[in-house]
């Protein structure tokens, strides 16, 4: 329970980020997964998705734990050629965290659009976030494919300057968030609230998030 309150008091900075982005759809608004994490991570790394971890050697710390702010970095599959990147939002234990990214599920039929603090689950059998499940929207529910991971790019100071001029634009531009998967912690944890309770909420979640883990781990591999 303590790593677990640690957790999310880290993340409690890192969600505010995100917060305020206005919520909805816009038709005209098309965002591909390498330039929003750019955007809202302020990592600047350049190129396809799949290159993100070898161009981070060197650059930024790496690693296989989750951090707020974070770039989740995913293998490249036979559907998503390019990998995937997505930015940690919220860390809810060491195996759920809640992610916000872009051009994953398609939002009322259109693609390209954000969604803001997805739910992502570690799968993986040392958990060390190698195998994760990640909520896809028209399931309203976690997708039933499991998705290979390098891991976690951590941003630095730089990035983090960085990060909060790019958020600016994201509001001044009134980019649509598909505010999708909080509801699905709403017994947990949710977004927007104050610490407080947050945590009062966070202290009764045990249950749900092992639940949320136990279906991932049994789930198939058909679905996105």
């Amino acid at each position: 329970m303590l790593k677990r309150t640690r957790a999310l008091l880290g993340s409690l900075a890192a969600a505010a980020f995100v917060a305020f982005t206005p919520a909805g759809a816009v038709a005209d608004t098309y965002w591909q997964c390498v330039p929003f994490a750019r955007l809202i991570s302020g990592i600047q790394i350049f190129g396809d998705a799949w290159t993100w971890w070898n161009q981070a050697a060197g650059k930024y710390e790496t690693g296989f734990q989750p951090r707020a702010g974070a770039v989740l970095c995913f293998k490249p599959t036979a559907r998503m050629r390019l990998g995937h990147v997505a930015v940690v939002s919220q860390v809810l234990t060491d195996r759920v965290v809640q992610i916000t990214h872009a051009n994953w599920s398609p939002i009322e039929g259109s693609r390209g659009k954000v969604e803001k603090d997805v739910t992502v689950i570690d799968v993986s059998p040392s958990g060390d976030w190698s195998q994760v499940k990640v909520w896809y929207d028209p399931n309203r529910d976690l997708g039933g494919s499991t998705y290979s991971t390098h891991g976690f790019i951590y941003p630095d100071m730089s990035a983090r300057v960085m990060a909060a001029s790019g958020m600016s634009k994201v509001q001044n531009g009134a980019i649509a968030v598909a505010q999708s998967a909080a509801s699905q912690m709403a017994g947990a944890v949710r977004p927007g609230q104050g610490a407080l309770s947050v945590l009062s909420q966070a202290a009764d979640s045990t249950d749900r998030i092992a639940a949320l883990i136990a279906a991932a781990t049994g789930g198939g591999d058909t679905n996105k």
